[in-house]
């Protein structure tokens, strides 16, 4: 019986140790932001995938949470996290819970998040989830390329599609000094840091990306290309 306890497989373990093999990767990839890395640590990515795809969890890839919808790849949400440089106490808007993986990193980094799902079913699923691991957000359901007014502005908007143009609200909606991510493109894209100050925003290219679009009502005007 004592025999059998030690050859029993621990989940909890073997996630552990996978969880510290991809922040190793992340870091020897060039991931050098500790509060970033530390986050990685402490989030359980397995528990945003479905079941089936648990195994693999802490691969570096983007996996299928349903709907047509992916979680990113661990090392485009921490390029994003990093270059949006976010500190405790940052107001930031997430466009597109999705699962809600970033939205619980965004919380472990000590973020006040605010986070917008246009699908019922993945907004309803995260809220579920999200509360029941404890992680503290404010989620909507509703259109994200339209922003978050009522709470702007926002020192990070980290938006999860991609645009042909970054929606204009969301550039309005963000604070001076304040960093946008966003994936832009169609079958080629980029993701991108736009960096206001004042009325001008100075955009970085972060790298290639490869995300599902943006749905928003294109009548509205669109931002700096």
């Amino acid at each position: 019986m004592a025999a059998g306890r030690l050859t029993e497989r621990d989940p909890a373990a073997d996630y552990r140790r996978d969880r510290r093999r991809l922040v190793e990767r992340l870091r020897d990839g060039g991931v050098s932001d500790l509060a970033v890395l530390h986050a990685f640590d402490s989030v359980p990515r397995h528990a945003f995938v479905p079941d089936v795809m648990r195994a693999r969890a802490y691969e570096d890839v983007p996996l299928p949470i349903g709907r047509g919808q992916t979680i990113s790849s661990p090392t485009i949400h921490a390029l994003s996290l990093e270059y949006a440089a976010i500190r405790p106490g940052h107001r930031v808007l997430e466009v597109g819970t999705g699962a809600g993986f970033q939205t619980a990193l965004l919380a472990a980094l000590g973020a006040r998040v605010y986070s917008i799902e246009r699908i019922a079913s993945l907004y309803e699923a995260a809220a579920r989830r999200l509360d029941r691991l404890g992680v503290e957000a404010r989620l909507m359901h509703g259109d994200g390329s339209r922003g978050w007014p009522k709470h702007a502005p926002f020192q990070a908007i980290i938006v999860g599609a991609a645009a042909v143009r970054p929606p204009e609200a969301l550039f309005r909606q963000l604070a001076d000094g304040g960093h946008l991510i966003v994936p832009v493109g169609t079958r080629r894209q980029e993701l991108r840091r736009y960096t206001r100050r004042g009325d001008d925003f100075a955009r970085e290219t972060i790298t290639g990306a490869r995300f599902v679009p943006l749905i928003e009502d294109r009548l509205r005007g669109e931002g700096p290309e």
